[in-house]
């Protein structure tokens, strides 16, 4: 046996007894966790033609138990969140690796897994764009959400394998351009390993779960997370540029707004992260010196070099542009929002307010510690604050009830906290004088 082939002796699979979870409060600590050097089989070859995807559907079709999925993006290099690889493995299929810039449509290798449960690790995050390519879950075990409501203190992929299975995964080429063709054999082996162990990850936190009586919990949120509707386009995305805070006027601002855009639209077009077409701080820069010639905004940071130096005379016509836009065009203010106000401003704004939140707070907290679950997987808290900030007239636990359900609070935590947050609730109102 080689070193490599010693440093990953297979883990239990359905043929072997199952991996026992170790306590949430006693972390492995009498031994190193093993290096997770190469997969099992091997890295297998890149899936780019009809033909590879037709063998993989064919496989899997005929695998048993979950299928582990994952993806790869190119997260600020590439515009957007597609995805640039998708990895799979499932019992008796094996491991594929997809290039799905090759092969953009697997609506039949989901319609293949039928009602398979498939595991993925922080599923919200790979979701979105595995549904660009028509490949989407029936049913879902995210190991990361349950390894929340578990209790575990480490929820990365990494620190969880190491944890709960004894391996060490490596994490180096999370954050690396996958977009790049053809991807370097280190990062492929990187990304096989990342749908190796995960299905043993996930027979880890069911059995830890089910222990601790929350198996019910997770399978509704990982429904929650299955059905989630696409998140909607923000109004005014250019409100988010980093510093704007700092941009007090209309005018600054408009001139902010015009060259934001006009870099996305220089982003969508060349396909790049739209901070690697120009920084948030040379938006910024440009609109708080408003310089006025081409010459001037090429002067400032970010603007130099071949491209930008060229890019800066579309920017210096939008700043002209911005600069001549009649005041009822100017964005004086943000656009209007039904979310309370920031929690810190309540004691002067609405003293009732800060007394409900400052009881309703502390008893959703206590709970989540008597549970061993994260407060914000137990109750959202914007869903507590728009609760203390414009209660129901009516405190009765049935109309807290229905308002955690509309606010899209699931059954388990509906139970757990609509009594308390009632009492809560009440208590506050009854010292108002």
């Amino acid at each position: 046996m080689t070193d490599t082939a010693a440093a990953h002796e297979p883990p239990a699979g359905p043929s072997s007894p199952p991996v026992e979870p170790q306590a949430v409060t006693e972390p492995a600590e009498t031994a190193a966790a093993a290096p997770l050097l190469t997969p099992r089989e091997g890295v297998p070859e890149v899936i780019s033609d009809p033909a590879g995807l037709a063998d993989a559907v064919a496989r899997f079709a005929a695998g048993t138990g979950p299928v582990a999925v994952d993806a790869e993006r190119a997260s600020g290099f590439r515009y957007g969140q597609r995805a640039y690889l998708v990895q799979l493995r499932r019992q008796g299929a094996g491991t594929a690796l997809i290039d799905p810039i090759a092969v953009p449509d697997l609506g039949a290798l989901a319609a293949a897994l039928g009602e398979t449960e498939w595991v993925l690790h922080a599923a919200s995050q790979d979701l979105p764009c595995l549904r660009e390519l028509n490949f989407t879950p029936s049913s879902l075990f995210d190991t990361e959400l349950g390894g929340r409501l578990a209790g575990y203190p480490r929820v990365g992929l990494g620190p969880m394998i190491e944890d709960l299975l004894g391996y060490h995964l490596e994490k180096g080429h999370s954050a690396d351009d996958w977009s790049t063709r053809p991807l370097p054999a280190p990062w492929l082996t990187y990304a096989a390993l990342d749908v190796e162990l995960l299905v043993d990850l996930r027979d880890a936190v069911h059995a830890e779960l089910t222990a601790q009586g929350k198996s019910e919990w997770a399978q509704q949120e990982f429904e929650a997370v299955r059905t989630a509707p696409p998140a909607e386009p923000r109004a005014e995305p250019w409100r988010r540029t980093s510093g704007v805070h700092r941009v007090r006027k209309a005018r600054n601002l408009a001139v902010v707004r015009a060259i934001w855009e006009r870099r996305d639209e220089l982003a969508r077009r060349r396909d790049m992260a739209p901070g690697r077409v120009l920084p948030d701080a040379a938006i910024i820069e440009a609109a708080t010196k408003l310089p006025k010639t081409v010459h001037l905004l090429r002067a400032l940071p970010g603007y130099s070099g071949r491209t930008r130096s060229a890019d800066a005379v579309g920017y210096f016509a939008a700043l002209e542009a911005a600069l001549a836009l009649p005041d009822r065009d100017l964005p004086h203010h943000p656009p209007r929002s039904d979310a309370p106000p920031p929690a810190k401003s309540w004691e002067r704004s609405d003293p009732e307010a800060a007394a409900r939140l400052a009881v309703a707070r502390p008893a959703v907290s206590a709970i989540a510690d008597e549970h061993h679950v994260p407060t914000e997987n137990l109750l959202l808290p914007d869903l507590v604050r728009r609760l203390c900030w414009a209660p129901p007239a009516d405190l009765d636990d049935e109309v807290i009830v229905e308002y955690l359900r509309k606010g899209g609070a699931r059954p388990w935590q509906v139970e757990l906290t609509a009594h308390v947050l009632g009492a809560a609730l009440r208590r506050a109102a009854a010292h108002v004088v």
